[in-house]
């Protein structure tokens, strides 16, 4: 699968930026998440992504994230490059800021769009939040220096830009508050630096997810539109939850919430979606309903040569609960299966 920018993809699978709570305090690449990512990348990922690396060190959002906010982190980062493109794989990292869901224990006094009572983030200023553009152009091009043919801008899951997106949590009254347009513009500007400061062979990536979080089914397809149309990133990530799934909101109930992005006027966008895809024949289905690739992440947990093993028609995947040894024989290290043991029937009791 060809992209606007840098390489093509092998296949129509996307490793998806899965949390994994195994690098060092730091944010500094541990040899566990090197492992994991690069048997992905061997087992026939055509593109592998790193978890969500934060761009701020107040971003973080879990204990042992990848961080890309300093050049403390370049070794870390080629290395892991490097082994990626070796193994035939593109080779992108997940770029974040959790915003309101950062823990205080981890980052102190987290930040938001907005002051939030809730959670007790504090309202960025308006130079904060042209610092914060900032910070992820910056990132964008760290990553391009450590050898990443691209990057995945991580607008999803109530994370910092989700934030900005919402209009509940959202209240500034500057020119990234108010109005979808205002409310959008910092995805926009993030967009254009990341394009302009970058090589014509870099990648861009955009994760978004369309509900919870105080988001609007039609503002994030409308957002999604006009991102499209702009046509500067290479693919639209959409993060659905469970890709059967109808909407949550009701004026939009009857059919499943993935045809509300299938539809839309890609251009030379690639568009993705990502959400229970537990099988050949699930990715096989969105393939056909409209998907230009899918985002395997808890298959790819169970099997780190998913796509391999798809080739084959009889491949079923393993059962749950799988015990931890299975894991650690999967590439998991040991913070990753305590972090997987969590998941309510996913790893066997002890």
């Amino acid at each position: 699968m060809s992209f606007a920018h840098g390489p093509a993809m092998k296949n129509r699978f996307m490793l998806a930026p899965l949390t994994n709570l195994q690098s060092h305090p730091d944010g500094t690449l541990s040899d566990d998440e090197f492992n994991w990512l690069t048997l992905r990348a061997k087992g026939g990922f055509g593109l592998t992504m790193t978890c969500a690396a934060h761009v701020q060190a107040v971003g973080q959002g879990f204990p042992g994230q990848l961080g890309i906010f300093g050049d403390q982190h370049l070794p870390g980062l080629s290395r892991l490059a490097a082994a990626i493109k070796a193994a035939g794989s593109v080779s992108s990292v997940q770029l974040h800021h959790a915003g309101n869901r950062s823990p205080k224990e981890l980052v102190g006094q987290p930040v938001c769009p907005s002051d939030d009572p809730e959670t007790g983030a504090r309202g960025l200023s308006l130079h904060e939040v042209e610092q914060l553009v900032e910070d992820f152009i910056v990132a964008a091009v760290r990553a391009e220096r450590a050898g990443f043919e691209g990057v995945e801008i991580h607008g999803a899951h109530g994370y910092i830009l989700a934030q900005f997106l919402s209009p509940e949590i959202n209240k500034r009254e500057d020119r990234y508050g108010g109005s979808l347009e205002n409310r959008a513009r910092i995805i926009f500007e993030i967009i254009e630096g990341v394009r302009s400061r970058t090589g014509p062979d870099f990648q861009i990536g955009l994760r978004l997810s369309p509900e919870r979080f105080g988001l609007k089914l039609a503002e994030i397809r409308d957002t999604a539109q006009a991102i499209l149309k702009d046509g500067r990133i290479d693919y639209l990530d959409m993060s659905l939850w469970d890709v059967f799934k109808e909407p949550v909101e009701e004026a939009f109930q009857g059919r499943s919430l993935m045809s509300y992005f299938t539809e839309l006027d890609r251009g030379q966008v690639r568009l993705g979606v990502a959400g229970k895809i537990a099988s050949p024949a699930i990715a096989s289905r969105m393939l056909t309903d409209g998907a230009d690739y899918v985002l395997i992440g808890r298959a790819a947990i169970l099997h780190h040569d998913f796509p391999e093993r798809s080739r084959d028609p009889a491949f079923t995947p393993v059962a749950l609960p799988v015990t931890a040894e299975y894991l650690a024989n999967e590439g998991l290290g040991p913070a990753f299966v305590k972090y997987m043991s969590t998941w309510p029937g996913f790893v066997q009791a002890a």
